[in-house]
């Protein structure tokens, strides 16, 4: 059994609380309207949005996977992050055992955000995870991004 750590970094124009109130606490509603490409819909399962939510994320035609189910490990809007875990869906497979990812948004001395994702990847066995496993995350991850942030520039007024 192998863990890998993938980290990813992006900056936005918009403060963090905005942010975070748009893309993690209204994610599951904005991000299906904004970019259906990347994700067609987000079912609630179970829970209120916060610690213990278990959520199915349907993906965009064209996406390698179909579905994942996510569990909410943490939620802290006063420190602008979020933890999921992957507990079911294409993304995990004979080779990979589960998926936690950690999204923190902090201020930019600009006025603006950094947004930085870990996911660590715990393998079963000797299998070894190469840059290519990511790229599809990757690329969907900073389409929703900036899709999102695309939305709320032309949107000053909401999330604030």
């Amino acid at each position: 059994m192998g863990v890998f750590t993938h980290e990813s970094q992006g900056t936005s124009a918009i403060p963090p609380a905005r942010l975070f109130k748009a893309f993690i606490l209204d994610g599951d509603n904005l991000i299906p309207k904004v970019v259906p490409q990347a994700v067609k819909s987000v079912e609630r399962i179970e829970g209120n949005g916060g610690p213990g939510t278990i959520r199915k994320i349907t993906f965009g035609e064209g996406s390698k996977y179909k579905y994942g189910k996510h569990r909410i490990d943490v939620m802290d809007p006063e420190h602008y992050t979020c933890c999921f875990s992957v507990i079911e869906g294409d993304g995990l497979s004979d080779n990979i055992e589960n998926i936690s990812t950690e999204t923190k948004i902090v201020a930019s001395p600009d006025g603006g955000s950094i947004v930085k994702r870990t996911s660590k990847y715990q393998t079963k066995g000797d299998f070894q995870l190469t840059e290519e496993h990511f790229q599809g995350g990757k690329e969907r991850a900073t389409m929703i991004f900036k899709g999102i942030e695309t939305y709320l520039v032309a949107h000053p007024d909401l999330y604030n």
